[in-house]
């Protein structure tokens, strides 16, 4: 094998120089989020609030940073659902005190505090930089202003905030965006909704809910919005973290710390409903299901709110109900629905609530138009056999349930056990947000009753049939 020329030397270790440059001072360019945090990126584009409410070493700082270097450079990625700005942007970066702020947000946004070498080493680039970032008063290497060149070829300017110095230091200027890493004061959340409101900009938070029902938290839990959207995450949808790391650590955090810490679940008290650890109700997804459990579907037609779905298997024998997949969208029609239903059960029963009877435009109640579609609805609302429709009565059997291990839910189906972390009452009241899923399984284990053995799978035409097409994600299973 002839030995390279120094033309080809020199290609190569010009290569192997770009390659380290961009390791080290473009790793905003490679950065690709987890499911979870491409949510909360996404939703940037319908809310105007946002928080990630998140675990430790789960990566939010990471993602609020890769957020706030998207607004400030107008490099959006191709795959960009979230909100976007198609001019240099001002943006404030706040957090608990200037040393924290100095050694978090600055550090992941420009790379380490006093060092030379470092600057540019965070998630902006390097040569985006204008100029060296100007310095606050009174903290040894912390920055005040950064300077930021945009796609469309203006300066982007960001400043950073830190709540130690009080509300009056968060008034008088108009901005784009905020992000508030860890839980600000409600007076100080309150005067950056302020700053933002002329521009129609936003305002996105990420932290730990260690605190428990604030003020701000209580915003986004208790009271329903349709500018603010509130996106939970655990360390298990932290990708980074090995499992044997993930385990160390859940172990080294205090008991009452724990779900705080690694799954993002507020401190709610006695007003959280479901209390069980949630490793107790959690399972791997079941890949061979037995022809001879019961299935149903259960649905909330979303109406105002996002529509569900939940499919159930029903081991009659040991009364254990197995929460097998779920379905959770907004702004989509009915025809859209039953499509994402029928592709994965479509010969089972569908058990659906009271409001499916309300009639549309056309005259027609809710529920036929699924039923047109495809969709195997039961013949009348969900019920209990003494014919009332108790939330309470389906809430208390889901407790019960879980707390006895005979409600399971497949550990892969995030979205219903983010709903199901930050389910709570109010003055005794359940509040009802963000709960389409668990509102779907309610009325799937009302009706359970009316659950039917057999296969599922997409196609309706079943006698004999093997190969069936997966239900949960990457499983695949043979009925008979």
């Amino acid at each position: 094998m002839a030995e390279p020329s120094t033309a080809e030397l020199k290609e190569i270790l010009a290569g192997l120089q770009a390659l380290d440059y961009r390791r080290t001072y473009q790793q905003f360019y490679d950065f690709k989020p987890y499911a979870r945090q491409q949510e909360f990126l996404k939703a940037g584009s319908s809310f105007s609030e946002r928080l990630l409410i998140a675990g430790n070493q789960n990566g939010k700082t990471h993602v609020g940073g890769y957020e706030a270097t998207c607004h400030l450079t107008g490099q959006y990625p191709s795959d960009w659902e979230g909100r976007r700005f198609d001019k240099p942007t001002r943006g404030w970066i706040a957090g608990e005190t200037s040393l924290v702020v100095r050694d978090v947000q600055q550090k992941k946004l420009c790379g380490e505090p006093g060092v030379d070498a470092a600057f540019g080493t965070g998630m902006i680039p390097k040569d985006l930089f204008t100029d060296k970032p100007s310095l606050a008063r009174g903290i040894t290497d912390a920055y005040d202003t950064i300077q930021v060149r945009h796609a469309s070829g203006g300066i982007s300017v960001a400043r950073f905030k830190s709540y130690e110095q009080g509300r009056q230091k968060f008034q008088g200027e108009t901005l784009d965006w905020i992000w508030f890493d860890e839980e600000p004061p409600m007076d100080i959340y309150s005067e950056g909704l302020t700053r933002t409101a002329a521009t129609h900009g936003i305002v996105f938070m990420t932290f730990t809910p260690l605190q428990g029902p604030t003020a701000v938290v209580n915003r986004f839990l208790d009271e329903p919005s349709p500018y603010r959207n509130v996106i939970s995450m655990t360390i298990e949808d932290a990708e980074h973290i090995t499992r044997e790391e993930k385990d160390r650590l859940i172990a080294s955090w205090p008991a009452h710390e724990r779900e705080a810490r690694a799954k993002g679940v507020p401190m709610l008290g006695s007003g959280r409903i479901f209390t069980a650890p949630e490793d107790s109700i959690t399972e791997e997804a079941i890949g061979d299901v037995p022809p001879f459990w019961f299935k149903l579907g259960g649905l909330d037609f979303g109406i105002d709110h996002p529509f569900g779905y939940v499919l159930i298997l029903w081991d009659k024998d040991a009364d254990v109900i197995h929460v097998h997949h779920t379905y959770r969208v907004k702004n989509a029609l009915p025809i859209q629905h039953a499509d994402a239903i029928k592709k994965v059960a479509a010969n089972v029963w569908v058990a659906w609530p009271n409001d499916g009877n309300v009639r549309r435009d056309d005259g027609k109640p809710m529920a036929d138009h699924y039923k047109r579609h495809g969709v195997r609805m039961l013949s009348t609302h969900a019920a209990w056999p003494d014919g009332s429709i108790s939330t309470e009565a389906g809430v208390l059997e889901m407790d019960e349930r879980e707390k006895s291990g005979r409600l399971k839910y497949a550990r892969h189906l995030a979205d219903i056990l983010g709903e199901r972390r930050l389910y709570h009452r109010k003055d005794g009241q359940i509040v009802k947000m963000a709960d389409d899923l668990l509102s779907a399984l309610r009325v799937a284990i009302m009706m359970k009753p009316h659950a039917k053995q057999g296969p599922i799978g997409p196609n309706p035409s079943y006698a004999g049939t093997k190969g069936l097409a997966p239900v949960a994600e990457g499983v695949d299973f043979e009925m008979f």
